[in-house]
């Protein structure tokens, strides 16, 4: 039987995870909590599955507070990060987690208010929220992830560019505020998931599509969201990656090699 794995520099922190109610995001929260940490589980629409999730945490005897909020909105977003920072008393993490492909839209029937809906969801709620909560995190030392996806390195499949093109936008941001906070003792980093099975394939991904991105990963497999926890976690942890900054992690079973 494998042991748990064991973190211990993560027990105590808070950490607030946006778009935590499902998939990627929900794996996380599980995690970050059992390692010890208090976890903001940030929702917009899935206020059913965020109560759960926290339930079911602090069953087990994590500590965990569901955050109801609109990351497209940029008032929204510093409240969810208030709201967290208050509730734990501390904010140590913030995870940019939430995003989403909005709907395909291939080039040639480019739609701009679309457009703005994918810049808002997967561009602007990092640097917001990464703005707001930079108070809180300088006075922890703390640490930023971004969540990016292998379509910011591939181009992205068909109707998916823009998508692709806004977590390309957020790797350089990655780099760039990693130089900018690292001053300030906040370390930035990113995680780049390749094909995982979670919701945002279900609504925008048919079945012969999975299956043929499969036949390109030497893993034979598609991810679970929890083949994601890893790397964020390590990334998380100072005595893990305490020197690491700027950097994405791809997690993608080799489809994409670097």
């Amino acid at each position: 039987m494998t042991k748990p794995l064991s973190i211990p520099d993560l027990a105590g922190k808070a950490v607030l995870i946006t778009g935590a109610s499902s998939g990627i995001g929900a794996a996380l929260a599980r995690a970050f909590a059992g390692q010890g940490a208090s976890v903001g589980v940030h929702y917009n629409s899935s206020a059913a599955a965020a109560e759960a999730l926290c339930a079911d945490i602090r069953e087990a005897g994590g500590r965990a507070t569901a955050v109801h909020g609109d990351v497209t909105k940029p008032a929204e977003i510093a409240r969810i990060v208030e709201e967290t920072a208050m509730a734990f008393g501390r904010l140590d993490g913030l995870v940019n987690n939430a995003g989403g492909m909005v709907a395909r839209m291939p080039y040639a029937a480019f739609d701009e208010a679309v457009f703005e809906e994918i810049v808002g969801l997967n561009v602007r709620s990092v640097l917001v929220a990464s703005h707001a909560a930079l108070p809180f995190l300088k006075a922890q030392q703390g640490f930023v992830i971004n969540t990016t996806s292998i379509a910011a390195r591939t181009g992205a499949s068909l109707g998916a560019g823009p998508y692709g093109s806004a977590k390309a936008f957020i790797e350089n941001v990655t780099r760039g505020m990693a130089k900018e906070f690292a001053p300030f003792g906040v370390r930035v980093n990113a995680v780049a998931p390749g094909i995982v099975e979670t919701p945002f394939h279900e609504r925008y991904s048919d079945q012969a599509y999975l299956d043929a991105m499969r036949v390109t990963i030497p893993l034979q497999r598609l991810a679970k969201p929890e083949d994601m926890v890893g790397p964020y976690l390590f990334l998380a942890s100072q005595a893990l990656s305490g020197y690491m900054i700027g950097q994405v992690l791809e997690v993608n079973g080799g489809q994409l090699m670097t």
